[in-house]
């Protein structure tokens, strides 16, 4: 399993939705004792728990092959089979969301695909739409 490097909030992973339209930053911290990721949106904050990194990653190489992103807002639902309906999964490692801010859960599907690849863990597609990744 990956280990998670860690990045400040002085000095964060500067990373693009797999469309490349849209920038924004992820970097390290804890919160109630937990690793998380803090993702920066323009004035939007979303947090996730920091372990849904290997997590992806075991996943994607179990599965073996490209996964559709399928990137969703919490209140909408996530389309079956893709990175984001396994993010919010009670099947998944930690039973349910990885995002952990009520209203702001969602997105896992398009913020955390870009940092993985970042780290070298996956390839990933820079589609405008449909985009999908697999483990290296």
């Amino acid at each position: 399993m990956p280990t998670m490097p860690s990045r400040s909030k002085d000095n964060p992973w500067k990373l693009k939705t797999p469309p490349g339209t849209s920038d924004y930053t992820m970097h390290t911290d804890e919160k109630d004792g937990k690793k998380i990721l803090v993702c920066t949106v323009g004035n939007t904050v979303l947090h996730y728990d920091a372990r849904c990194i290997s997590d992806l990653h075991a996943m994607l190489k179990k599965a073996g092959d490209w996964v559709e992103l399928g990137g969703a807002d919490e209140q909408k639902p996530a389309k079956e089979g893709t990175v984001e309906a396994w993010g919010r999964s009670e099947a998944n490692p930690v039973g349910g969301w990885y995002g952990l801010k009520k209203g702001l859960r969602g997105r896992f599907g398009v913020y955390v695909p870009p940092l993985m690849e970042e780290l070298g863990l996956c390839e990933l597609e820079h589609n405008a739409k449909n985009n999908r990744m697999r483990a290296k």
